[in-house]
């Protein structure tokens, strides 16, 4: 399976739906006291969650480029990763809930499961198959204790 679409633009198009389902549907709209508090917790633990990432994959002198998880160096398992095999999707998860509690729309929450089983089949399985031919054993050991997404 090779990745042809970048998670970034995958990312965009899902919020691009979100919005224009909470623009058209005329149903599902909400508010709630403390709504605005819980988007900026999510958007400030996918910061947290993204960045800490991205530095494990700094320090390790790895790609981090999704499309390329061949190329990959060194297999990160500590830290964020030994929580989440994915955080960075993880990250962009929470972005897209937080998006979605800003729209204010609950059926948005259908779009975030979407781009979950999105990520899964069309993302994730690819990196796990080129993990997996270059890491080897080390890598399914990994799988079988780590989480894909939390």
């Amino acid at each position: 399976m090779e990745l042809k679409i970048p998670p970034a633009l995958v990312f965009i198009c899902f919020g691009v739906l979100m919005y224009l389902l909470a623009e058209f549907l005329p149903v599902g709209q909400f508010e709630f006291f403390g709504q605005r508090y819980l988007i900026i917790i999510l958007l400030a633990m996918a910061m947290v969650i993204a960045l800490l990432a991205l530095f494990q994959f700094f320090r390790a002198k790895t790609t981090a480029g999704p499309s390329r998880p061949y190329k990959a160096s060194t297999l990160v398992t500590n830290g964020i990763y030994s929580f989440t095999r994915n955080p960075m999707y993880l990250a962009l998860l929470m972005i897209l809930l937080a998006w979605g509690l800003s729209l204010g729309n609950a059926f948005n929450t259908v779009v975030a499961a979407g781009f979950v089983g999105y990520m899964n089949r069309y993302q994730i399985v690819a990196e796990e198959l080129a993990l997996e031919k270059l890491f080897g054993k080390a890598y399914q050991q990994y799988c079988v204790k780590v989480r894909r997404w939390f």
